[in-house]
Order: C-alpha cells, then sequence, then structure tokens
C-alpha cells in the first residue's frame, strides 16, 4: 500500500494540473451554453437553417468539449481526494467544496436535458430564464475557490 501512496504523492502536481486544466475547460463549457440558449431563444425561427446550426453548435460543446471536461475534472478530484494529506476532512472546506462540486454536476446536467429539448423541438424556457440560469456556474465556481483557496 505505501508505494501506491508514494505514487499518488509523487503524481500530485502533474494531476492537480490536469484537474485545474479540465476544470477550465468544464466551465468554460458551463458559462458558454446558457449563453448560446439566450440567442437561440431570442435570434432563431425554429425549423431555420440557423436553428439547425444552433443545434450542432450545442450538442457539439455538450458532448465533444463539456463531457469530457466534466469527466476529465472529476477523475483527477477523485485521485486528489485518495492522496494522503491532500484533504483535512476535520475542515469545513471539503464539504462547502463537494456540495458545490455536485450542484454543477447537477446542472451540468440540467444544461444537457435542454439540449435535448432544443433537438427536439421542445424547449420551454425564455431567454430571462437561461440568462438567470447563466449565473448559477458563477456563484458555485465562487464557493469552489473560497473552500479550496480560504478553506473556511
Amino acid at each position: 500500500m505505501s508505494g501506491m501512496f508514494d505514487l499518488l504523492l509523487t503524481a500530485y502536481p502533474w494531476v492537480k494540473s490536469l484537474h485545474v486544466i479540465s476544470v477550465i475547460a468544464w466551465m468554460a463549457g458551463l458559462f458558454y451554453l446558457p449563453r448560446l440558449f439566450v440567442y437561440h431563444v431570442e435570434k432563431v425561427e425554429s425549423g431555420s437553417e440557423t436553428d439547425a446550426l444552433f443545434q450542432t453548435m450545442e450538442r457539439k460543446l455538450f458532448r465533444v468539449i463539456m463531457q469530457p471536461a466534466m469527466m476529465a475534472s472529476w477523475t483527477f478530484g477523485l485521485i486528489m481526494v485518495f492522496t494522503p494529506g491532500a484533504v483535512d476532512w476535520g475542515a469545513i472546506w471539503p464539504y462547502t467544496k463537494g456540495f458545490a462540486i455536485l450542484s454543477m454536476t447537477a446542472f451540468h446536467d440540467w444544461l444537457g436535458r435542454r439540449v435535448y429539448q432544443f433537438s427536439q423541438g421542445t424547449n420551454q424556457l425564455t431567454g430571462r430564464r437561461y440568462r438567470i440560469m447563466n449565473e448559477v456556474p458563477t456563484v458555485l465556481l465562487v464557493i469552489i475557490i473560497f473552500s479550496v483557496i480560504v478553506r473556511f
């Protein structure tokens, strides 16, 4: 077991770097996709060529960038969690960060359902609603950053 812990400790800076890279990619998608939905709802006629273009952009952003980035963020994050000494489980910050990460993942899934609704022509939400929802990842990011850096 000592060999595994040594490997985790040695790899930690690399894993942490890959985690940060994947989180940045995931966050970019979480910020951009709701904005695409705003323009899709407000400026695009359903069934038009532009509608098909927006659906392609939304689907590819979600499946090609956001899904892999989320999975990589989770993978590298969990590796760090299991690295000896990386997390002080007696503090509050791992739990606030964990709550925010689970919430971010739920928001990601919510966005995926919206991509599907647009593809089926069943979107019911307004541009205003998507603008409001666009603030969710920002609030969660603030919680995550303060949890990790300030470690309250």
